[in-house]
């Protein structure tokens, strides 16, 4: 899962705290996300995807929208 975020992220050639900015999450949270450390709950995967031009599945394996996580 991570690697995916990372990789995509990178590919997009945006910096953590790009995709941050474009989330409306703080920098810190997004690198935790990143690094699993934290997860996410529905609406942050779905700004953090969009932020990335893609879909919260493709980021975020087995990621289920009636599931939010902690």
């Amino acid at each position: 899962m991570n690697d995916d975020l990372k990789q995509f992220r990178l590919r997009r050639g945006y910096t953590m705290q790009d995709v941050a900015d474009l989330s409306g999450i703080s920098t810190a949270y997004y690198s935790y996300i990143e690094k699993g450390q934290r997860r996410v709950n529905y609406e942050v995967a779905v700004k953090i995807a969009n932020a990335l031009k893609t879909k919260p599945d493709k980021l975020f394996l087995n990621f289920e929208k009636s599931k939010c996580m902690n």
